[in-house]
């Protein structure tokens, strides 16, 4: 049950950094979830080492920590794309 919840908090943070960061980004509803499971985890895991508490553990502040870690996941993919799209047209 605890990996129904991490896709599906992950899919919706993964929305809502796509909401928040300016610019087109073509993704699918897949790559979507992709980020936000990520960034779901690079939050989750940032905020237990700050908060000392386990990553499972289900806290409105690990929501925020998971749009934070999706947002910085989305800008790594948009620069890597960016920077992979301006070198094939050379």
């Amino acid at each position: 049950m605890q990996l129904i919840w991490f896709i599906v908090v992950g899919f919706l943070a993964g929305l809502v950094a796509r909401a928040i960061m300016p610019g087109k980004q073509s993704m699918g509803l897949g790559l979507t979830t992709l980020l936000g499971i990520v960034g779901s985890f690079v939050g989750g895991f940032l905020s237990s080492l700050f908060s000392r508490t386990p990553v499972s553990l289900f806290r409105p502040s690990g929501i925020i920590g998971s749009v934070i870690g999706a947002l910085a996941v989305l800008a790594i993919y948009l620069a890597v794309s960016n920077r992979r799209r301006t070198h094939a047209a050379v």
